[in-house]
């Protein structure tokens, strides 16, 4: 039953685990959990560290170290609609990355590093941490540098995601 299961997040800082919201976004959800179990997250990296907001991760192209110009616009070649709903967007919170159109998340996905309730009903929070808040704070922490005359978010240490793991809650 999807209620009873949770990810397990396996990082080179550690590992976390994410509890689901299937009651508020069930596509979201399911989607997550499908990509997770065609090991599509593995070897994959958090390409973007916003300080004291959010760790992003999910895209495909940072399994290449020479796409990293690219990092942060790849996708499993399809978009999932948005579900906004009422869940907060505080710390430890999942959540869908989208690009400008609210239904243009695909795969990528960010954790909150404190409360961003400014993204209330506006990006789709499907789930929180559950276990490895230590771990979440590490790589928050993670020195970060200017990508290409953007903000300073790349990460100047690579914080590799070795696997996304659905099981079931303990």
């Amino acid at each position: 039953m999807a209620e009873s299961e949770v990810a397990i997040i396996k990082t080179s800082a550690g590992e976390m685990v994410i509890e689901f919201w299937p009651d508020v976004a069930p596509k979201t959800v399911e989607n997550f959990k499908t990509l997770a179990r065609k090991g599509f997250y593995d070897g994959t990296c958090f390409h973007r560290i916003v300080k004291g907001f959010m760790v992003q991760g999910g895209d495909p192209l940072t399994k290449d170290p020479a796409a990293e110009s690219r990092w942060g616009t790849g996708d499993p070649g399809y978009k999932v609609n948005a579900e906004f709903n009422d869940r907060s967007h505080l710390r430890g919170v999942i959540s869908m990355a989208r690009a400008q159109d609210p239904n243009s998340a695909g795969s990528q996905f960010f954790i909150c590093l404190a409360e961003a309730r400014f993204l209330d009903r506006q990006y789709t929070a499907f789930g929180k941490l559950r276990q490895g808040d230590d771990v979440l704070e590490k790589i928050g922490d993670t020195p970060t540098q200017r990508s290409g005359g953007g903000e300073k978010s790349r990460p100047t240490v690579r914080v590799n995601v070795e696997s996304i793991k659905i099981v079931p809650a303990a």
